[in-house]
């Protein structure tokens, strides 16, 4: 906790003199795009430049300060710091009715994610003013949870048997389900994981993997939002927000909504297009260099394995986990827009 002060202290000092209302910031990950390119902008230039110099922010990410992600959600209800941000599949085992945000495969599109979200978002307020003592401030993607094997597959079925590194655990539910062995390894962890063969394959964004170099220890890829769209939500300790005056959270809601959040949205699925360039070759690769992966295309008979998997066995199980309250709530929002209900005991 002496860390997490120093380090925040210390970019603060950064920052320059006091302004009429410093905020606190801890972002996601660092090395990612929706920090370079969306985050870190927003906070250090755009909200301050809307308030004209009134909003100043001291800016760092959970992985510069070293904190376990389990616990960013934890540290901002306790008012460690004033906004932080992280994947919601991260704080599941606080709140397991969280998982209803970000289903496996039942979004297969930017456009379809953005409408899963919009419709869970009440639900996903009130779950961080009760859990977090927070508000919430954006809910933006990274780019779709697809499948990295250092292994040869040629469908969904295939993962039947395989140790796969799941993204959250709805999706290690799932692949559960699929007859696939869920194992929990952190991300930076996974490239050593593959090459020994400790996981046959595993589940990020498209994107995450090529920064990553998961390339280099896999061959093949299958491009479906089998981890969901690992949502990331932007919240403000409840605290915090109440002792802004109205003009101030206007304008906060205002901008985090019009320069952050619809940005990042608009760029997702033309994020995916590009990054499977860039890990198979097919295509240009605006990143870098293209590599050589196998690309393996879902057929209609895997979508429809994972819909059956997902109705009778993962999404009653999540309802159990989450309370009948919770799964009627989800039905009536984010199940009537994706045309899925969950039964309810």
């Amino acid at each position: 906790m002496t860390r997490i002060f120093t380090l925040l202290a210390a970019s603060t000092a950064l920052a320059g003199p006091l302004a009429a209302q410093e905020l606190s910031v801890v972002g996601s990950w660092s090395s990612l795009p929706l920090h370079q390119q969306y985050e870190a902008p927003f906070w250090t230039e755009t909200l301050p430049a809307a308030s004209d110099g009134g909003i100043s922010v001291a800016l760092t990410t959970h992985d510069q300060m070293n904190l376990g992600v389990g616990d960013v959600y934890r540290l901002l209800g306790d008012g460690v710091y004033d906004v932080g941000m992280t994947v919601a599949d991260y704080a599941v085992a606080d709140a397991p009715e969280l998982e209803g945000l970000d289903v496996p495969l039942l979004a297969l599109t930017a456009a379809e994610a953005r409408t899963m979200v919009d419709a869970a978002r009440p639900m996903v307020e009130d779950i961080y003013n009760d859990r977090f003592n927070s508000h919430v401030l954006a809910i933006a993607p990274y780019p779709p949870q697809v499948v990295f094997c250092n292994a040869e597959i040629g469908g969904l079925a295939d993962l039947e048997g395989k140790k796969v590194r799941a993204s959250g655990r709805m999706t290690a539910k799932f692949l559960e389900a699929l007859g696939a062995e869920g194992i929990n390894v952190s991300f930076s962890e996974v490239p050593g994981a593959l090459q020994k063969g400790v996981v046959d394959c595993a589940v990020t964004g498209a994107g995450s993997g090529y920064s990553a170099g998961w390339w280099e220890v896999s061959t093949h890829l299958m491009p479906i939002p089998l981890g969901g769209w690992d949502s990331v939500v932007t919240a403000v300790n409840l605290d915090k927000w109440n002792s802004l005056d109205a003009e101030t959270q206007g304008l906060i809601e205002e901008q985090i909504a019009a320069e952050f959040e619809a940005p990042a949205w608009a760029s997702a699925q033309d994020a995916l297009v590009n990054d499977i360039a860039c890990l198979t070759g097919n295509g240009d690769c605006p990143a870098g260099e293209a590599r050589d992966m196998t690309l393996v295309e879902a057929s209609e008979a895997d979508f429809d394995r994972a819909r059956e998997v997902l109705v009778n066995q993962v999404l009653p199980e999540w309802a159990e986990r989450a309370g009948a309250d919770w799964a009627e709530r989800w039905n009536a929002s984010v199940g009537a827009a994706v045309g899925v209900s969950v039964p309810v005991n």
